[in-house]
């Protein structure tokens, strides 16, 4: 069998709505990796927020990180690892629109560090960002941001994440990449200009010498959209966003509560 690339999101994909992996999926990625399968996480969250689940899974791949900003093999050292940024400036624009926004927070997101204007575990969950507590050097000021950030994350009011998002790529001239989290939470990031999880993994591909018809990937959110139109195979959870099912191949019968990834890849590959 011709071995193939896997790429999974996250949330509302890979894990369940208490944000964790199942046993059954934890076992079914690590057959699929013996069998030669590259199994890559490509999500909008940050490394550190992700590192958990890589171990977990055993994985030797690269990881995609903030939507494609961040293509990187953890914990080592790459020759090939791409790091993007988005311009300060956006960062600090966007605060200063806050109110706007119906902002609940804004937080600059860097590799190894993070920015946020309310670092209260009352208003924002520390474990969004990897960590347990908040600390007096995650509060944002704006003469810390000396480089622009891998990606700007935001939890907003507003009924509408989606109209949202598409207004703040309208007032901002597309000069960003926008978009929205997967999951229940109203959580908006912006990446770089044309920078998404498809974008990432074409790097990927090249890079590992793939074709991109041995690329099959799923997801369930806006931000997978271009991850599943650029895959020789896409599939959407059932559980996907109406928006996401015009760009999938296929929708997956099961939801991730149901360990969607795993059933399929388990009845296809093993």
């Amino acid at each position: 069998m011709t071995k193939k690339m896997i790429a999974v999101d996250l949330d509302g994909t890979l894990l369940n709505s208490e944000s964790k992996l199942s046993d059954f999926t934890i076992e079914t990625i690590k057959k699929i990796s013996k069998k030669g399968h590259q199994v890559v996480i490509a999500t909008g969250r940050p490394y550190r927020m992700a590192k958990d689940f890589y171990d977990q899974l055993e994985l030797e791949t690269p990881m995609i990180n903030f939507n494609g900003s961040l293509t990187h093999l953890p914990g080592k050292t790459w020759k090939h690892e791409k790091c993007l940024t988005v311009d300060k400036k956006y960062l600090l624009d966007i605060v200063k629109r806050k109110e706007d926004i119906e902002a609940d927070f804004i937080a600059g997101e860097y590799r190894k560090k993070f920015y946020i204007t309310a670092p209260d575990k009352e208003i924002a969950n520390p474990k969004l960002f990897g960590v347990e507590n908040f600390r007096p050097e995650n509060q944002f000021k704006s003469d810390l941001v000396t480089k622009g950030p891998n990606c700007i994350l935001l939890q907003t009011r507003a009924d509408d994440k989606y109209a949202l998002a598409e207004e703040m790529n309208n007032f901002y001239k597309h000069q960003l990449n926008i978009n929205t989290w997967g999951g229940p939470l109203n959580i908006l990031e912006c990446t770089p200009k044309g920078v998404h999880k498809a974008f990432a993994l074409e790097y990927l591909l090249n890079v590992m010498n793939i074709d991109k018809q041995n690329l099959i990937a799923f997801g369930d959110e806006h931000n997978d959209q271009e991850m599943l139109s650029f895959a020789g195979k896409g599939y959407a959870m059932k559980n996907a966003n109406p928006a996401l099912l015009p760009f999938a191949d296929e929708q997956l019968p099961l939801t991730n509560e149901e360990d969607g990834v795993a059933q399929f890849l388990q009845e296809r590959f093993l």
